[in-house]
This record gives C-alpha cells, structure tokens and sequence, in this order.
C-alpha cells in the first residue's frame, strides 16, 4: 500500500480532476504490476497495473489507495477488468467520495467472490485526495489558507510593506504546495504591496496551469503588475465592479479574464468565486492573501485546511496579524483539529483542519 501510495503522488497535478490514484499487482511476495492515473492518458491505476502483470494477475492481490470505479465514464469500469483478470484479492486504502461509487465498486467484487479489505493506510489516502473529495460532493473547491508568521504572529512589519518570513527551505515547500494546487487566491492588497508572480516555479510537470487569482472589489489592479504581465490565459479577477467599465477593458486587453460577481457590503462575495472555480474544475485552492482576505475567508468559514510557517522570530508592536477578525467572536471561533507539526530548516509549520471533508457529506457548503 506504501507503494500504491507513493505512486498515486505521481499524479500530482496531472490527475485533476481525477482523483490521484496508484495500484499494485503483487503474486507470491513479489510485485508483477505497477500502475498510476493521469488524466490525459485516461487510463486508471488498476487497468495501467493489470497490464503489466498480464496473464500473471490471475489469483494476485491488488493494492490500490482508493476503491475501483464500477462506472462507465471516460473509461470502462475498473471492476470488470480486475474479475475478469482474475485478481483474487483486492486491497484498497480508502471507498471512493464519488457518490457514483460509494462502496458499490467494493460490493460488485464481493459478488464475484473476489476478498477485499479496506482501510489500509487510510488517513494517508483520505489526505492525498481530500480536494477530489470536497469538489466531488460539492461541486467546490478544498480551501487551504497558507501563511507564514513570526511567533507573535504577525504577517508583516506593517500594512503594504512586503516583509520577507521564512527561510528557503519553508519558500520550496510552498512551492510544492503551488504544485499541488489547481488555483492560488490572492487580494489586491497583496498585489500593490508585494507585486508577486504567484506561479508554481517547481519545474514539475503539470496538465493545466496554475490559475492565479485576484481578488479584487474595485478593480485596483494595474497593467503594470507583474501578474498581469505575466498572464498567458491563467490570470482571473473578480470584482464587483461592472464588466463593462474602461478599468474592466484595460485588464481584459492586458489579457486578464475579469469577471463581475455579487457583492456583500463593497466587497465580493468569496461563496461566488468558489461557485466559479468549482465549475472550472479547479479541485484545491490556495488563498496567500493579507490579513483582510485572511480575515473574510475564515469568518465566512469557506477555509478547510490552514497551513501556518513559524519562523523563530519576534516582530513586536506595529505589525500586521495573520487575520482581520473581531476579538469578541473569539470564544466561538472554531478550533483547527488533526493538527501535524512539520519542520523546515530553522522554520517549522502547524497544519490543521477546520472540517473533515472526505467524512462529511457537504451539507457546510450549502450556506
């Protein structure tokens, strides 16, 4: 299962919006097949790894990190293709989140007499595709807000001035981070004080663009930003300003997609913007925004993960906080859970979940 897992992370941004998924064909203790899903090649884990073990798969055991399909969708289902192969024994880390499946990709085995067991290395798959899913149940995407603080707290050394955090290695973990996302979410606050790329510079391949997203409610934004200048059809803006306004135009000629959402007193509606990214696909969104967009995506609660860089530094009085939130709904704010504490070099991260989205049926979207 280590190894169906392992190869699953081969799909890192080559699998979405497909769940990422690696299969193991093992027959009397030695490995005969291996197998991993990429979008474009179509083919799922299983049928990859059923291939290369051949006429070898009769009486085998499968290992894969999430229950077989048993629809027809891009492909046939994976369930036909390992009876048919002969597979004795399947083990699977995880049920698929996929209301299509659910358990009855499991059952349809069990029928042909096939032994199956469930829940090895659980946790560890559930992580792996807890973006797949959040979007499969909702139609949204998983939310994680990254940010990286002193330990008093603080983002920066006061508001508009970029204040460099973190030390290298925590940098390439964001990055990593980026790779792994579909889209990254920022406010224009961040763009006029830092002017960044936001763009995954891991060098690894991936099957879409990194989409970059702005938030930005009176359309501040100029063409001399480095994000617009950057943009080759992967830069969104949202605002609340009419799309037909000459600030609107001069973007869109600058080859930025702008689009006009609702907004809630001047400012977007953030529930909107996950409405439009989930129609496009985008699986996991990455907010790196400033206290403000901080602030209003925790209190509208559309956060689900949040992972926070410490460096170990004191900034002191006058700097900016992780969050603009009122102090007097502290006592009801809620609490991060399954919480992991990671090192990076002098650095170090606190990870944590406000939702468990791959147990929960989706009914905290619908607000």
């Amino acid at each position: 299962m280590d190894r169906a897992l392992e190869l699953a992370r081969e799909g890192t941004g080559l699998a979405h919006p497909n769940p990422m998924v690696g299969a193991v064909v093992v027959k009397n203790g030695e490995v005969i097949g291996r197998g991993y899903h990429l979008y474009d090649e179509r083919d799922h884990a299983e049928i990859v790894a059923l291939r290369e073990a051949g006429k070898d798969a009769r009486d085998a055991t499968l290992y894969v990190n999430l229950e077989p399909c048993c629809h027809t969708g891009r492909t046939g289902p994976c369930t036909k293709a390992i009876i048919k192969a002969g597979v004795r024994r399947v083990v699977a880390a995880t049920e698929d989140p996929n209301p299509e499946v659910a358990g009855q990709g499991f059952a349809e085995l069990r029928t042909a007499g096939l032994h199956v067991a469930e829940g090895i290395g659980e946790d560890e798959a559930m992580r792996l595709n807890e973006d797949f899913a959040c979007w499969i149940k909702t139609r949204l995407p998983f939310v994680t807000l990254k940010a990286a603080l002193t330990l008093d707290g603080q983002i920066a050394m006061k508001p508009g001035h970029e204040t460099a955090i973190t030390g290298g290695v925590a940098r390439e973990a964001v990055q990593q981070m980026r790779h792994a996302a579909d889209a990254v979410l920022t406010g224009i606050g961040t763009v006029l004080a830092d002017d960044p790329l936001l763009t995954d510079r891991t060098g690894l391949p991936r099957r879409r663009k990194l989409l970059r997203v702005v938030v930005d409610s009176k359309l501040r934004l100029t063409p001399k930003a480095k994000i617009v200048q950057s943009a080759q059809d992967d830069v969104v803006v949202f605002t609340a300003q009419a799309s037909s306004s000459g600030k609107s135009r001069a973007i869109e000629q600058a080859g930025v997609e702008v689009i006009s959402v609702p907004a809630q007193k001047g400012h977007v509606e953030l529930r909107e913007v996950l409405r439009e990214l989930g129609r496009r696909q985008m699986l996991n969104l990455m907010i790196e925004a400033g206290a403000e967009l901080n602030g209003a995506a925790i209190g509208e609660g559309i956060v689900d993960k949040m992972v926070l860089f410490y460096t170990p530094k004191i900034m002191g009085t006058g700097g900016v906080p992780l969050a603009q939130l009122p102090s007097s709904g502290f006592a009801k704010a809620p609490a991060l859970s399954r919480l992991t504490l990671h090192g990076y070099g002098r650095d170090f991260a606190v990870e944590g979940y406000f939702r468990d989205v791959y147990r929960d049926n989706g009914t905290h979207r619908e607000n």
